[in-house]
C-alpha cells in the first residue's frame, strides 16, 4: 500500500497528524463519519477511510481547481488516467523526449489551468491542477516547475511524477466512491448543512482553514480577516459536535477563539522546502465535549 493515500503532493499538510486524529476518533467513539471542510489534499480522510478506520468521509473544498481533481477521481477516473499516461516524462523514465519538450508540456498545462480554473467539472482543469501540483516547486499550483524552466536544477520536473503510483491511488480511491461525500461549499454555508444532516454522536470534524497569515499551500486563499472571524463564530457554536480546529498563531486568531473552552499550542515539524523552519508552533482549539490529550508527535500546551 502507498505511504500516502492522497494523489496530491502537499508539503506542510496535516497528514502528519494522522496518528493523533486516529486516537481522537477512538477516545470520542466517533468512527462513523469523518469530515474536513477544508480538505485540500485530503491526506487524513483518505488514509482513515482506506485503512478501514471510519465508515465514510465528507471532503469539501471551495477552491474549484482542487474540487475538480476529487470530482474527476470519483466520477471520471478513466479519462484522468489517460491524461496522466500522456505526460512525456515520468519518475522512472525521466524526460522521454527532451527537457525542453517536457517544459513546453508544462507550459501548456499552465495555460490550460489559467483558462479553466473557474470550471469546476472540467477534466482538463482536474488534470492540469494535479499535474502542476506534482511538478511544481513545493507542490504550489502557482509556482514554477521543479528544476526551473531551463531544467538545470538538481531536482528535475519528473521526480515527483510517478505515473504508476498516481494511477494506483486514483483507482483505489475511486473504489471507495460510495463512502465518499464530495462538496464544494463555502465553510460558512457548510456548517449549517452539517447541523441538519450530521449525527453529532458518531462524527468528527477537523477544521484546517487557510492560515491567517497566508503561508504556502496548494493554492492562494482569498479568506480575509472578516472571513476568519465569521468562521470562528460558526465553529464555536458547534458545542454538541466533536471537532478540532488548527491555525497559525496570529494574534487575531487567538482573539477570535478566546471563548473556546479548549485552547492549546502544539508544534508541527515542517519538511521539504521548509527544512530550515524546524518545528512550527500552531494553535489547536477543540469543542467542549471533545476529549483530547497529547499523543505521538503532538504535544499539547494549554493556552492561558
Amino acid at each position: 500500500m502507498p505511504r500516502t493515500y492522497s494523489p496530491f503532493r502537499y508539503p506542510g499538510g496535516k497528514t502528519q497528524l494522522y496518528d493523533f486524529v486516529l486516537q481522537l476518533l477512538s477516545l470520542n467513539s466517533t468512527c462513523n463519519t469523518y469530515i474536513e471542510p477544508f480538505a485540500g489534499g485530503a491526506g487524513i480522510p483518505m488514509k482513515l477511510l482506506l485503512n478501514g478506520q471510519v465508515n465514510k468521509v465528507w471532503i469539501n473544498d471551495y477552491n474549484k481547481a482542487i474540487y475538480s481533481v476529487w470530482d474527476a477521481i470519483l466520477n471520471n477516473p478513466n479519462e484522468l488516467i489517460e491524461l496522466i499516461q500522456s505526460v512525456p516524462f515520468d519518475y522512472y523514465s525521466g524526460h522521454k523526449v527532451s527537457p525542453n519538450f517536457s517544459v513546453n508540456f508544462w507550459k501548456n498545462q499552465k495555460n490550460i489551468y489559467d483558462k479553466n480554473k473557474n470550471h469546476q467539472h472540467s477534466i482538463e482543469l482536474a488534470f492540469s491542477t494535479l499535474f502542476l501540483n506534482r511538478t511544481n516547486t513545493s507542490g504550489i499550483i502557482t509556482a514554477g516547475p521543479l528544476g526551473g524552466i531551463s531544467q538545470t536544477g538538481k531536482t528535475q520536473i519528473y521526480v515527483r511524477f510517478n505515473k504508476k503510483t498516481l494511477i494506483d491511488k486514483i483507482n483505489l480511491i475511486h473504489s471507495f466512491e460510495p463512502q465518499i461525500k464530495l462538496t464544494r461549499l463555502n465553510a460558512l454555508d457548510m456548517i449549517p448543512m452539517m447541523r441538519s444532516t450530521v449525527n453529532p454522536r458518531d462524527s468528527f470534524i477537523f477544521f484546517d482553514p487557510p492560515y491567517f497569515e497566508q503561508g504556502h499551500g496548494l493554492y492562494y486563499s482569498s479568506f480575509n480577516e472578516q472571513g476568519h472571524k465569521d468562521l470562528a463564530k460558526e465553529i464555536l457554536s458547534l458545542k454538541q459536535y466533536h471537532w478540532i480546529t488548527t491555525y497559525d498563531t496570529a494574534p487575531q486568531i487567538q482573539e477570535d477563539y478566546k471563548m473556546a473552552k479548549q485552547k492549546y499550542e502544539y508544534s508541527l515539524n515542517y519538511t521539504s522546502n521548509n527544512r530550515n523552519r524546524g518545528k512550527a508552533v500552531e494553535f489547536m482549539f477543540a469543542s467542549p465535549i471533545t476529549t483530547l490529550h497529547s499523543f505521538a508527535k503532538v504535544q499539547l500546551t494549554p493556552l492561558v
